[in-house]
């Protein structure tokens, strides 16, 4: 039979990993995003451009930076030291062990559940932005490569 303490171990466990899983699909997606910025820019120096193309293909472009601002700001470190590792680094031991065996177990829960949220939201619109930024340089492209002649 489980006991209380399981389940909020449990549960931590559980959280944790929902954070480390967006993290490593931010950073894919970040790259992603990266490989589309850096072959559009190739691209776009072989192929004529006509003006609808550009002017369709630049708004996918600002798009998709938007799309990595979005990621880059969920990676970003939160270094206000409300808890995890800053904190740590501002206490003596003795406080470590008093905040530590303070703690309630579901408050820490529940404070790294709102950030998995934060940065799974975050990646949802990076996503959405990605998809948009991409159809826009396909258009681009078509129009360039004949669709507006």
């Amino acid at each position: 039979m489980s006991t209380p303490n399981e389940h909020l171990t449990a549960a931590h466990a559980e959280v944790k990993a929902e954070i480390t899983r967006t993290d490593t699909k931010t950073g894919l997606l970040l790259a992603f995003v990266g490989a589309v910025l850096a072959g559009t820019v190739t691209l776009a120096r072989e192929i004529p451009l006509n003006l609808p193309a550009y002017t369709v293909g630049g708004a996918g472009v600002a798009v998709l930076v938007g799309a990595a601002g979005l990621l880059l700001r969920s990676t970003r470190p939160n270094l206000h030291g409300r808890h995890g590792f800053p904190l740590w680094a501002t206490l003596t031991p003795e406080q470590i062990t008093a905040t530590v065996n303070g703690t309630d177990p579901a408050t820490h829960i529940a404070g790294l559940s709102r950030l998995a949220v934060a940065k799974f939201t975050s990646l949802r619109r990076a996503i959405d932005l990605t998809m948009a930024g991409v159809a826009l340089l396909v258009l681009a492209a078509l129009l360039a490569l004949g669709g507006a002649a």
